[in-house]
């Protein structure tokens, strides 16, 4: 599972580097992510998951299904949202009545079921949290972060964005934060968006290894991918249409971004993670 020390730490976007990643490896990969907050979405015969989860798909070459994301908000402002279970409008919540309410029992049992789903059908699932596991006052509620990971038994990498600055306070602030039953499924880190000589960076991971007990297990330095983006704090994305015209050039796209990470990341010791 990739977590961010934060929104727009890369995670979307290493997680589509993964599945294609590993697909091309031979392993029939699904992304995944339990709950998304977006108004950009994918559009199916009959069925509307975050678009993010879309472009994974297409990084992993699987199926688009309803189960990559089991529950998309569409925020409307003034803290409501249009939620949409499994693909399907289901109706427009106020956020104190869907986190107090809603989350902690329908929609874990209903993200839970679809990521047994993809699971029982494929040989790697790739799930993708959401902003940080260490909002502290939100903990009892979040369940994209490491309620998913602890279900999934599954190990967590976190991604941090350099480039804003703040990266080891951040990673090892997170860590602190965490239960300890979570900051035992965290087995490494990786830095995003890194400008420079890699060299400079290296007392940096001497003093986390020590304080945390963790590697980084890659730096990725900055590059631009023509990728949509996710609405976010960082971002304005733009809408899009699935053409094929379009997805051939996001495929296209994928390629170079997985062969890019390939070259940045320790992929050996991220498939011994899994085995």
């Amino acid at each position: 599972m990739i977590q961010g020390t934060s929104s727009g730490a890369g995670k979307t976007t290493l997680v589509a580097a993964l599945c294609r990643i590993f697909s091309d490896k031979g392993y029939s990969v699904a992304p995944f992510k339990s709950q998304n907050m977006s108004n950009f979405s994918y559009i199916g015969k009959d069925f509307e998951i975050s678009r993010a989860q879309a472009l994974q798909a297409i990084a992993a070459r699987c199926q688009i299904t309803p189960d990559l994301n089991p529950l998309l908000l569409k925020p409307l402002g003034n803290y409501y949202s249009t939620v949409y279970i499994h693909g399907k409008k289901f109706r427009k919540m106020h956020a104190t009545e869907y986190y107090q309410k809603f989350v902690r029992t329908r929609g874990v049992l209903l993200a839970t079921e679809s990521l047994t789903r993809l699971q029982q059908n494929h040989d790697l699932v790739i799930l993708e949290g959401a902003g940080s596991p260490a909002e502290i006052n939100l903990e009892k509620f979040d369940i994209a972060n490491m309620k998913m990971a602890q279900i999934a038994k599954a190990p967590v990498l976190l991604i941090t964005d350099i480039d804003r600055g703040g990266s080891f306070a951040s990673i090892v602030g997170t860590m602190a934060l965490l239960d300890s039953k979570y900051r035992k499924l965290v087995k490494g880190f990786v830095i995003n968006k890194f400008r420079g000589d890699v060299t400079l960076l290296k007392p940096g991971f001497k003093k986390i290894k020590e304080k945390t007990k963790r590697s980084v297990l890659g730096v990725i330095p900055m590059f631009n991918f023509d990728l949509p983006e996710e609405d976010s704090l960082n971002v304005k994305a733009k809408d899009m249409a699935w053409s094929r015209k379009n997805i051939d050039k996001m495929d296209s796209e994928i390629d170079k971004l997985g062969k890019f990470v390939n070259k940045n990341l320790n992929i050996k010791e991220i498939e011994r993670m899994i085995k």
